[in-house]
């Protein structure tokens, strides 16, 4: 039986795996349009780490950071995930997916908000 061949980074089938199993742990908590944003930053996100895998060490960084502040929500209680944590995770995913300059990806989340933080970089958005 002959496998199919991947050349895959490391750490990328960790963070894809990441996103994944958060993904799963929302939709039991999730209804609506929480669960649909949350559904398509996963998807933005899938698609960023692939997509940086041979990318620099900064470029690779900043899309761990977003996988990170998505996972890792510090604003969630209990099993329900707040909106204002997923809109906060969807701030964060925009801004990486533009400086590493795929706007294609920003059609996947929401443009309703302004980003006015663009020219800071990520770590000191998160600080904000």
């Amino acid at each position: 039986m002959a496998g199919e061949q991947r050349n895959v980074e490391p750490g990328t089938d960790v963070l894809i795996r990441k996103v994944d199993s958060h993904l799963a742990a929302l939709r039991g908590g999730l209804h609506g349009p929480e669960l649909e944003l949350a559904e398509r930053l996963a998807r933005c996100l899938r698609e960023l780490v692939v997509s940086t895998a041979q990318a620099s060490a900064a470029d690779r960084g900043q899309v761990r950071v977003a996988v990170h502040y998505f996972v890792l929500r510090r604003e969630s209680r209990g099993r329900l995930l707040s909106v204002r944590s997923l809109a906060a995770a969807e701030r964060v995913v925009g801004k990486v997916a533009r400086q590493l300059g795929r706007v294609d990806l920003l059609a996947e989340l929401r443009r309703d908000r302004p980003a006015a933080d663009d020219a800071l970089p990520v770590g000191d958005a998160l600080l904000r």
